[in-house]
């Protein structure tokens, strides 16, 4: 069979077969992630059937699908809402920190693996998945929530924070010297700067730039324009994901309603592709040897990822159900972890890889359940109306 018609063919397969997993999950009253992450798995490395030719198509959209579910969810909010979020959760950051880079250094130690190894394990267990939660939000119709402000400051403040990190970990892989260190943080701080400085004083510019009444012209704009903005912040080392969020928070609220409903369709196509090719990059045969070590983390920093949103939304007032539920929504790692990973192999730290995909599968899929069941738990417990 030719490749463009192996393509076509497993690309209907996938999109049809992702079409009766939504229809499940929907009955069952779950998010959709878990069951799409585990169809990846079932067709990625080592899985039943394995997509060759879907496969480069998948990943280029995958990355797409994290920019359009940031985008969307910065249209959510306005950049002086933002700024006033993250100088209210500094401290959030930094117990979000304290609380979930440790357990991935520890364990790296006991597992024997050399300090830059045990670095990047940290990194692993103390990032959240922006593009999980940000699905998850909106599956379970929680974006107008209270709690909701504060886990996306902690996201946010966890994104920034890898433009910091990000520099200095592969300066560490690569034993670079702290003058190189510095020089990649500074440069992808400022980039990350740049961009907020600029979005929170010219929205109303940007807002004149995409306005048409054509949809056809504001879904081109939109689109394009914030490809750009995360391919540059990408190339600079910061997060494209950063960028993406950032031009939806500058896009003016006058606007912002009509780009949501416009982006809507193209936001859930590119959003499952992006979860199937999580799961395609994970082979599940590298992570039973290291198994009972992947268990014992996740449960370890589900536990702090919960105490982190506990603590985040309590600085924001809200009461006991509310802190729970902003708990469990940050508990599913992805992206950034799986990146972390990758570096740490290239750089020849391969026992950092089975441990680090096994690690991010179990929580990617244990955090939407979580997220789900948190209502039913917090409905037992004194909270302030939403």
């Amino acid at each position: 069979m030719d490749h463009v018609g192996a393509l076509l063919l497993e690309l209907g397969a996938l999109f049809f077969g992702l079409s009766l997993i939504g229809l499940l999950a929907h009955r069952l009253g779950l998010s959709a992630i878990p069951f799409i992450l585990l169809t990846g798995l079932a067709f990625g490395q080592g899985g039943l059937v394995p997509l060759t030719a879907a496969q480069p198509f998948v990943e280029a959209a995958a990355e797409i699908g994290v920019i359009l579910l940031l985008l969307t969810l910065g249209l959510e909010f306005s950049a002086n809402e933002l700024v006033t979020s993250l100088r209210r959760h500094a401290p959030s950051g930094v117990v979000d920190l304290l609380l979930n880079a440790p357990p991935g250094f520890l364990a790296g130690l006991l597992l024997g693996l050399p300090w830059q190894g045990c670095l990047a394990l940290a990194g692993v267990t103390w990032v959240s998945s922006s593009g999980i939660i940000a699905r998850l939000l909106a599956d379970l119709d929680r974006l107008a929530n209270r709690e909701t402000p504060a886990v996306l400051s902690v996201i946010v403040i966890e994104d920034v924070a890898m433009a910091l990190f990000l520099p200095v970990l592969a300066v560490a892989l690569a034993g670079g010297g702290v003058a190189q260190a510095v020089a990649g943080t500074a440069l992808a701080l400022g980039a990350v700067l740049i961009v907020l400085t600029a979005a929170h004083r010219h929205g109303h510019r940007l807002g004149r730039l995409l306005t048409h009444p054509d949809d056809e012209q504001v879904l081109l704009r939109l689109f394009g324009l914030t490809l750009l903005v995360a391919g540059l912040t990408h190339l600079v080392g910061a997060s494209a994901a950063v960028g993406a969020f950032l031009v939806g928070i500058a896009v003016p609220t006058t606007l912002a309603d009509r780009a949501r409903t416009i982006l809507s369709p193209l936001r859930n196509l590119f959003a499952a592709t992006f979860f199937v090719g999580f799961g395609l990059s994970v082979d599940p045969r590298a992570v039973w040897p290291v198994l009972p070590a992947v268990l014992a983390l996740a449960a370890v920093t589900i536990c702090t990822k919960v105490a982190t949103g506990w603590v985040a939304a309590r600085r924001d007032g809200v009461g006991r159900a509310g802190r729970l539920r902003a708990g469990t929504a940050l508990v599913a790692r992805g992206e950034f972890s799986v990146v972390i990973a990758g570096l740490a192999a290239t750089a020849g730290y391969t026992g950092v890889r089975p441990v680090a995909t096994g690690y991010v599968m179990v929580v990617a899929v244990a955090g939407p359940v979580l997220a789900r069941f948190a209502d039913p738990l917090s409905a037992t417990l004194p909270s302030r109306p939403r």
